[in-house]
């Protein structure tokens, strides 16, 4: 006779008769956490209100044309964008372009291929690279990065594509291809760390289906693991592309700080962290404040759009199978 069957068919049919009680601690509970969750809501709505705000004078006065302007002269007290978001985003493209294919490869590494005693050390020091804060980056890309660069990247790259505008200028080391290649080495852990979990949660099953249907290891992660996986590992290259948009200090120190919009990646450029941060306290006018607020205003809605995109990718792959073995 299965006594433990027994006891817990009489411990549901105890439980199925007691009457519903609501306990003050589990309303308390309840209530209070859902406070701290709709406190989140408030403070991200009041954060838009309030940097909009500070941003008004300069709406009001240059409107849409600050997206597109390239006139940046607070003497003149002309303001405008375009430069930024400019070196913003080719800096950050650059940088998920090198740091993507890097980060799912080890992340496929670690999930697929790696023995057990090697998992354990590689991912702590993916995570230990996370940790460091941004301005040790900073001084690492202007004291060693950017002289390697220079000497081994834009001096070989210049004699022989100097002649294509990508390639063209001066190696002078500060950058916007420095200034991306350091991005890539900040977000390559975070990157790394979201697709291993993703890749992770891939069911067995269907990979040793794949396997027992004749596949290699390589057309097991290509046709099995990858697409179902596909939605959740875009999701995090977009955060760390999020992350790559926001970086101030090390951007600061190696993308050379000028508000120029030119082709060449070898070309110094600027970002709209790196401004914010190099003129907020030189701002003694009030439409010099507010313009450069109303680029932290840009900044803060791309990130924000960019990270929701991430998220909701991440949950259409985890409420349910998006992969299987394609012909």
């Amino acid at each position: 006779m299965n006594y433990r069957g027994l006891a817990k068919e009489i411990e549901l049919k105890i439980h199925s008769d007691r009457p519903a009680r609501k306990w003050p601690v589990e309303a308390f509970f309840k209530w209070g956490t859902f406070a701290f969750a709709f406190l989140i809501i408030v403070l991200l709505i009041w954060m838009i209100i309030a940097i909009a705000i500070q941003s008004q004078l300069s709406l009001e006065k240059f409107g849409f044309q600050f997206l597109t302007s390239t006139d940046w002269d607070p003497v003149k007290g002309l303001f405008g964008a375009l430069p930024f978001i400019y070196g913003t985003i080719v800096s950050s493209i650059v940088a998920i372009a090198v740091a993507a294919p890097i980060s799912i490869g080890v992340a496929l590494f670690l999930t697929e291929m790696a023995p057990k005693w090697l998992r354990t050390p590689i991912g702590f020091l993916i995570e230990l690279l996370a940790a460091i804060p941004s301005i040790l980056f900073g001084l690492l890309g202007l004291f060693v990065f950017v002289p390697f660069v220079r000497e081994w990247i834009q001096k070989p790259i210049g004699k022989i594509l100097g002649w294509f505008p990508l390639f063209s200028g001066a190696p002078i080391g500060l950058g916007m291809l420095s200034a991306g290649l350091l991005l890539a080495i900040m977000i390559i852990p975070i990157i790394t760390a979201l697709a291993r979990d993703i890749i992770g949660n891939v069911p067995n099953i269907q990979k040793e289906g794949a396997l027992a249907l004749g596949a290699t290891r390589w057309e097991m992660i290509w046709k099995v693991v990858l697409p179902y996986a596909r939605s959740g590992i875009l999701g995090a290259v977009i955060l760390g592309l999020g992350r790559a948009l926001g970086e101030t200090m090390a951007v600061t120190m190696v993308i050379g700080n000028r508000a120029e919009i030119k082709a060449s990646l070898f070309a110094p450029s600027h970002s709209m962290a790196a401004v914010i941060a190099n003129e907020f306290t030189e701002a003694t006018g009030d439409l010099y404040l507010s313009s450069l607020i109303e680029v932290g205003l840009i900044l803060f809605l791309v990130t924000f759009l960019l990270n929701a995109l991430a998220r909701f990718l991440i949950w259409s792959v985890a409420k349910g199978p998006k992969g299987g073995i394609r012909a």
